[in-house]
């Protein structure tokens, strides 16, 4: 499947897919999984959908709406429990990653140049999320007031990422956030908060 799947990034526009990944611990609810689904579809946007499901013996279409496949088919592809990330955060066509905003996803996202919808789950999430979103400018928060987030919101922020004013706002900032994260890094050699918020400072000035 990771072949098959790079060989269908090659084939999409650059900047063009939302990447959609939650994470070893981000299995959602039947609920979640439905709306999830159905944002994406509202949203007109190419994805790639890592669909984790509730046990081994369930495929992922199993959470999805009844022909959710067949109708996104050509501009979405769905993955069962896991994906190449770091080859796909680096792929030339992927302009947008909706993530649980864990430090490994965000510095994957970060050394790649990819804007992020922030979806935390729990623990330092929430907290890395602000910081992306509020001190960085690389990310926008999925607004969960609710217990399930509903379709509209979803799309809505698929949308301001992938094709709105401020998702190319947010990409230009991604990008030079990925230079200097790449010159941090190979400096400090370290993968720490302590070393990005480094990189986020002297970028803000």
């Amino acid at each position: 499947m990771d072949a098959e799947l790079i060989n269908w990034l090659d084939e999409q526009p650059s900047k063009s897919v939302l990447f959609v990944a939650l994470g070893s611990g981000g299995t959602f609810t039947s609920d979640q999984m439905t709306e999830l689904a159905w944002g994406l579809e509202l949203s007109e946007q190419r994805f790639v959908l890592v669909a984790r499901s509730g046990g081994e013996e369930d495929g992922p279409a199993r959470y999805l709406p009844e022909g959710f496949v067949e109708r996104t088919k050509g501009r979405g592809v769905v993955v069962a429990s896991w994906a190449p990330q770091i080859a796909v955060l680096g792929h030339v066509a992927t302009g947008g990653f909706l993530s649980h905003c864990g430090w490994n996803s965000t510095l994957e996202s970060v050394s790649s140049g990819v804007p992020m919808i922030a979806w935390p789950l729990y623990a330092e999430q929430r907290m890395n999320a602000t910081i992306l979103e509020e001190e960085v400018g690389v990310a926008v928060k999925v607004a969960a007031a609710a217990a399930v987030v509903g379709r509209e919101e979803i799309e809505r922020v698929v949308r301001l990422v992938m094709e709105g004013e401020k998702g190319k706002e947010m990409r230009e900032k991604a990008r030079l956030l990925k230079e200097s994260a790449a010159e941090a890094l190979s400096v400090g050699g370290g993968g720490s908060w302590a070393s990005l918020a480094k990189v986020a400072e002297r970028w803000k000035k």
